[in-house]
């Protein structure tokens, strides 16, 4: 595993899919279809494309870290790799172990 800002972190996709799921979970019923075991999905575009863009900043952060510096060498990253992982973090699609 590799540290991330002298931690271990993870993108949780279970709470991804939890964050952008629109389904009304008391009409699960309702929305199969009656002839076959298929369902629909609902998902908020929005908020999908906000996570996608938000994820790949996070992925996608190509500055040096000096894992031995740990939180302190988080000066050297850029400002939008920050805002993207602590709002990926404050919304718990980013946990450390």
């Amino acid at each position: 595993m590799i540290k991330v800002l002298g931690q271990n972190y993870y993108i949780d996709l279970d709470e991804v899919e939890k964050y952008l799921d629109m389904s009304d979970k008391s009409t699960d019923k309702s929305t199969e279809d009656k002839d076959s075991d298929v369902s629909e999905t609902k998902i908020n575009i929005i908020k999908f494309e906000m996570v996608k863009m938000l994820m790949d900043t996070v992925l996608t952060e190509n500055e040096e870290v000096d894992e031995n510096l740990g939180i302190k060498s988080s000066s050297n990253t850029s400002i939008p790799f920050k805002l993207a992982f602590n709002s990926l973090l404050n919304k718990k699609l980013i946990n450390h172990y």
